[in-house]
């Protein structure tokens, strides 16, 4: 069993075909179909389905996807150890992002890292929230990401918390809970919302702490863009429960704190458990420990 033939297998899965996959490893096609097929028959079992719409795991496939990716990161790891060792960090690390993050500024970590790595390369995914980054980072997909789930349940992954914000109602200048000092939950059960989409981060912390009050809300625009998410605000087209951060230079949207069962938007980095990180990965998750002031960051994972 070789590595670039595992590759290869990767990258058909990731992609859903031949023709794209080879595309994504720069090669021929017929190179692509050979190094499959030389694993199949190392294995001695069928890794993919194939028929005019393209291909599909098998059940032998999809048990041998995460060991693959877990052989190629280590593989990556051990030559990033070598190459610094050699002369300096280099690398490809890939970062799940999320939508309405202001307390730890993306690019601020970023410029300090390429600054300190010049030869490391991060692409920035975006996966679908929370949700999307906690599976892309489960399965491979992502070498690290930032996630918020409010219960704290992310089996298979290792988290270190950085942020906690309270979220408030924003509402537009004319609402008539515009002028208030603060407000309870209570108080908004006629309100009809704008949130993100069920199990993203904010709509998670939203809908526990409505929960928690015993109030009943109307979600009546499910958005998952935050700039869209504060224009129906700004609108007067609903009002919204979002961290003062991500409202900051809006003119046009006012917050009122909330008192009792106010929801908190809780920011973390979450790493795939019990895999090890590549020395570019942990490199970078070191920067975003250090930008969000998490004590050590060569113990800032609880692994």
């Amino acid at each position: 069993m070789e590595l670039r033939h595992l590759t290869a297998f990767v990258a058909v899965a990731d992609e859903g075909g031949f023709t794209r996959a080879a595309d994504r490893l720069h090669l021929v096609q017929s190179a692509v179909s050979a190094a499959v097929r030389n694993l199949e028959k190392d294995l001695g079992a069928a890794l993919f389905e194939r028929s005019s719409r393209g291909v599909t795991l098998t059940g032998a496939g999809r048990a041998l996807l995460p060991e693959a990716r877990a052989t190629l990161a280590a593989a990556t790891a051990a030559r990033e150890s070598v190459e610094q060792v050699a002369g300096g960090l280099r690398g490809t690390v890939t970062l799940g992002v999320m939508q309405a993050m202001r307390t730890i500024s993306v690019p601020g970590v970023l410029s300090v890292f390429r600054t300190e790595h010049p030869n490391v390369t991060v692409e920035v995914r975006h996966a679908g929230g929370s949700p999307g980054n906690a599976e892309q980072v489960r399965d491979g997909r992502l070498d690290l990401a930032f996630v918020s789930l409010p219960d704290g349940r992310m089996p298979g992954l290792a988290v270190t918390p950085l942020t906690r914000e309270p979220m408030l109602l924003a509402v537009s200048p004319e609402h008539p809970l515009s002028g208030r000092r603060s407000v309870e939950l209570g108080a908004l059960s006629g309100e009809v919302f704008v949130d993100f989409p069920a199990g993203w981060g904010m709509r998670e912390a939203n809908d526990r702490a409505f929960a928690a009050a015993a109030v009943q809300r109307t979600v009546a625009y499910d958005i998952n863009d935050a700039a869209t998410v504060l224009d129906f605000v700004g609108h007067g087209l609903a009002a919204g429960m979002i961290t003062a951060s991500a409202v900051e230079g809006r003119r046009d949207i006012v917050l009122v704190p909330v008192r009792h069962h106010v929801p908190h938007f809780e920011t973390a980095v979450a790493v795939a458990a019990g895999r090890r990180l590549g020395a570019a990965a942990d490199a970078l998750l070191a920067t975003i420990c250090r930008a969000a002031g998490v004590g050590d960051p060569d113990g800032c994972l609880r692994r």
